[in-house]
């Protein structure tokens, strides 16, 4: 049973940046896929970077040039690196997972592991 720990949220004023990390255990063979989710208030969940088991990346258009997505294999743990925070940021951010090489369309039914969250708050 794969179990992730998201950490690394916090406040911060717009324009600064945060790091969230996402710690995976109990992993233990085969091709992974992984994402970064986030969800305000009233919203859907919506995906915000995703790395395939090739290491392909992709990114949700409010966030290009501004987030990147990565992964330490040896330390089994996924990154988000924040930059340019903006209010609109704000979110619970919640890792996910699954077993699987790629992932065509990043939507929250296309993983089957998930954090607990952590939130992110950006004030102006």
């Amino acid at each position: 049973q794969v179990q992730l720990v998201e950490s690394g949220g916090g406040s911060v004023q717009s324009g600064g940046s945060l790091r969230l990390s996402c710690a995976v255990f109990g992993y233990t063979y085969g091709s992974v896929c992984m994402a970064w989710f986030r969800q305000a208030p009233g919203k859907e969940r919506e995906g915000v970077a995703s790395i395939d088991s090739f290491g392909s990346t992709t990114y949700a258009d409010s966030v290009k040039g501004r987030f990147t997505i990565s992964q330490d294999n040896a330390k089994n743990t996924l990154y988000l690196q924040m930059n340019s925070l903006k209010p609109e940021d704000t979110a619970m951010y919640y890792c996910a997972a699954v077993y699987a090489h790629r992932i065509v369309v990043v939507t929250p039914t296309s993983y089957n592991y998930w954090g607990q969250g952590t939130q992110v708050t950006v004030s102006s």
